[in-house]
């Protein structure tokens, strides 16, 4: 189920109109999509934090502008670094039985076995684009980590799906894998020898900066 947000049609485009709008707790937002022509509209900042609180990242809202409602995905939004707010936003306006590609969250779930004996867990992939209906799309995507070994690795074919929604990466891209410990001391142990190249470079995994 949708949850409405009111909105209304911008006309005013000069930066003195921008400002006012945030200064009255309102951010300019656009509407585009397939069916629909772009259209600029505000809405009240403090409405949105809390619609998307309630429907998430990825939720349905149903944007009512002047009236008229269009069902919508919060596709971009740009945000205050200091104040941590958003100050403008872009909705994708969505058909609920048409199939849409989207960014959803990466979520690891659980403390790695291999961590625990003191391997390195490394995360290549903190987001993945998916392909659902826009009432499939799930606010995050959750992967158990909890029996992975130092040496092994999650690939995307390893991200269950239940059907709900198709994932638009290589199956065989890697989600998160356990390295070995690092070696610190014999890698630094190979640094202590005379000027002029080692005698065995054999094992010797970096290069000098520069080259």
């Amino acid at each position: 189920m949708s949850t409405v947000l009111q909105a209304k049609e911008r006309k005013e485009f000069r930066k003195s109109e921008v400002k006012k709008l945030r200064m009255n707790g309102k951010i300019p937002a656009v509407i585009y999509g397939a069916k629909v022509e772009s259209q600029p509209v505000s809405i009240n900042s403090a409405d949105l934090t809390k619609t998307l609180r309630l429907v998430g990242r990825n939720g349905i809202i149903s944007l009512d502008v002047n009236g008229d409602q269009h069902d919508v995905i919060l596709t971009d939004y740009q945000e205050d670094v200091m104040k941590k707010e958003i100050i403008h936003a872009d909705f994708l306006a969505v058909d609920k039985s048409s199939k849409i590609n989207v960014n959803v969250r990466l979520v690891l779930v659980g403390e790695a076995a291999g961590v625990k004996d003191g391997g390195v867990l490394q995360q290549p992939l903190y987001e993945i684009s998916v392909t659902a209906s826009a009432t499939n799309i799930p606010q995050q995507v959750e992967v158990d980590i909890s029996n992975l070994k130092v040496g092994e690795t999650i690939t995307i074919a390893d991200i269950p799906s239940a059907g709900a929604f198709i994932i638009n990466h290589d199956d065989e891209e890697v989600v998160v894998s356990i390295l070995p410990p690092k070696q610190e001391e014999e890698i630094n142990s190979g640094e202590q020898q005379e000027a002029g190249p080692p005698d065995n470079e054999e094992g010797r995994e970096t290069k000098p900066t520069g080259e």
